[in-house]
């Protein structure tokens, strides 16, 4: 599943980061490296963007750029 799929107020962990160049480079940058634990916080009303919360902070994303990123469910949480 990608991040763009993860229901509001459910967590996974990020599995691994996609994109090309400069997109891959500045979700790293931001924080969105595998292993890392994500939760959803909302999305906007027609779903475009919506807002995680990654290492302690919020971070508002486009769907798009969502959909490059690869989750794996948290132990005992059904996604």
């Amino acid at each position: 599943m990608t991040l763009d799929e993860l229901a509001i107020g459910k967590t996974a962990t990020i599995q691994t980061v996609g994109g090309a160049g400069a997109l891959r480079l500045r979700f790293l940058d931001m924080g969105l490296i595998p292993r890392t634990r994500v939760t959803m916080q909302k999305m906007a009303p027609m779903g475009d963007p919506l807002e995680i919360s990654v290492r302690g902070y919020e971070l508002t994303l486009r769907r798009a750029d969502a959909k490059c990123i690869t989750l794996a469910a948290e132990a005992g949480d059904a996604l």
